[in-house]
């Protein structure tokens, strides 16, 4: 199944690169066909879509390697640096298209050829539109955040290039050639503001900062199948690198249990994770015996060792399970 989910990655970087490279052609065709500002930032973008894919590819080739003894943990990683990498490139492709963007409307010209470049610029967003939504498709079903970075990237352009669309109608309708010079400054503001994002999602990950939809998904997934033997968990944690997926929590069992029975408490909750979580899974979960103050929350029947009777009722709520208690 993993190496399914593998091939289909790949296969989804390797079909962005080949599109970007001939997009990027036909884009740059266009400025010289044109000499528009607006499809000059096209352009621009378009390199930033071919360098970023390449670094794409080999971020999920290199996800994919098994953990080994300097990598105990795996190499998924490279995604989130791949992320980041990209928003820095949008970014710099930004500043770039405000540099051309301000020389147009300072001093704008003619632009010529302005009907086959605007149906060209049109196909170019259409192609573009198609491959960004399948490759988020594809990054959120085989868990690749480089694939859905790429593929919001690649969305970004195919709306910039719309932009670039409406801006030569303008122009072409109006006469007014600064026209195309603010779109192309419009243009520039959108991308920095897809780069500020990328980065932020990127850093985020590489600081394994917490996730809280996914904190809040494992926490209904564990209140659902919830065993009163189960009395109590606190400090939850949870972080993904790449496709993996690593848990950790502290799980309160009766304090007379055998340990084989707390085993089997434990590989059931494993179990339970694998089931629930595509890619890779690992569990982790550290054993409590149950104390005194625990008796007011336990469900156990016919407890010999039980102090209090039980007058709580705990919902293993997010913010419950992530006590530090």
């Amino acid at each position: 199944m993993e190496e399914r989910s593998q091939r289909t990655r790949l296969q989804a970087i390797a079909l962005s690169l080949t599109l970007s490279v001939l997009l990027m052609a036909v884009k740059f065709y266009i400025y010289f066909l044109t000499r528009s500002a607006a499809v000059l930032s096209d352009a621009l973008e378009s390199i930033v879509n071919v360098i970023a894919s390449s670094f794409a590819l080999w971020s999920i080739y290199l996800a994919a390697k098994p953990p080994d003894s300097e990598h105990p943990y795996g190499h998924g990683k490279v995604e989130y640096f791949s992320a980041g990498f990209e928003g820095a490139l949008i970014v710099v492709a930004a500043l770039g298209i405000f540099w051309s963007a301000w020389h147009q409307i300072r001093r704008p010209h003619p632009l010529p050829n302005l009907d086959l470049g605007l149906w060209l610029v049109l196909a170019t967003s259409i192609v573009n539109g198609a491959l960004g939504g399948f490759l988020v498709t594809m990054g959120k079903r085989t868990h690749s955040l480089a694939l859905v970075a790429d593929g919001k990237h690649i969305l970004t352009d195919a709306f910039s290039s719309a932009a670039v669309v409406l801006g030569l109608v303008l122009v072409k309708f109006t006469g007014w050639h600064w026209i195309d010079g603010v779109v192309a400054a419009l243009i520039g503001a959108h991308i920095l503001f897809s780069g500020r994002s990328l980065l932020k999602e990127s850093f985020a990950g590489l600081m394994d900062a917490s996730d809280p939809a996914l904190l809040r998904e494992i926490s209904e997934l564990l209140a659902q199948h919830r065993k009163t033997i189960w009395i109590d968990i606190h400090r939850l944690r949870a972080w993904r690198s790449g496709r993996h997926l690593y848990v950790d929590f502290h799980l309160i069992l009766p304090r007379y249990l055998p340990l084989i029975d707390a085993h089997r408490e434990v590989a059931e909750l494993e179990e339970l994770f694998r089931v629930h979580f595509q890619g890779s899974v690992e569990v982790f979960v550290h054993v409590d015996p149950c104390q005194d103050p625990d008796c007011p929350i336990c469900s156990v029947p016919q407890c010999a060792k039980r102090s209090h009777p039980k007058s709580v009722s705990t919902f293993w709520s997010q913010s419950h399970l992530t006590t530090r208690q």
